[in-house]
């Protein structure tokens, strides 16, 4: 994946987590925001440390990189991502964690032509987070 489309700095995960939304299935969860500037999308992997060893973080990290770097004309410009890796993603063979990232990504509305599935619950609590009181005048 290219420098530029990776997200690099705490200050911008924080962002992300603070102001985006989220998706999840059982293996991944996905935060997004849109951006202001034009560009391409920005990606961050987060793998914890309860899930093995560094070389066992890396290789996922590595992984999740290369299925969105392979799909990357499928995603929408202008937005910043976060996938972070589950347990249950250890166990999976490349095709079925591309199958689990594409589907995480359909329902957060993330690639073209897609839209949010929200499921028939509100919104703001898929999110995950409270609204921003201030923004409220």
């Amino acid at each position: 994946m290219h420098r530029k489309l990776r997200l690099r700095k705490r200050e911008d995960f924080n962002t992300v987590y603070r102001y985006g939304k989220s998706f999840a299935n059982s293996q991944f969860v996905v935060y997004w925001r849109k951006r202001g500037q034009k560009g391409s999308f920005r990606m961050g992997v987060s793998a914890s440390s309860k899930l093995g060893n560094a070389v066992v973080r890396n290789r996922l990290r590595r992984m999740v990189k290369e299925i969105v770097r392979l799909n990357a004309s499928k995603l929408l410009e202008d937005t910043d991502l976060i996938l972070i890796v589950r347990k249950p993603a250890l166990n999976m063979a490349y095709k079925e964690m591309e199958g689990s990232i594409l589907h995480v990504l359909r329902k957060a509305g993330l690639l073209k032509g897609t839209k949010p599935n929200f499921t028939g619950r509100n919104p703001s609590s898929v999110q995950g987070r409270r609204p921003d009181k201030r923004n409220d005048k």
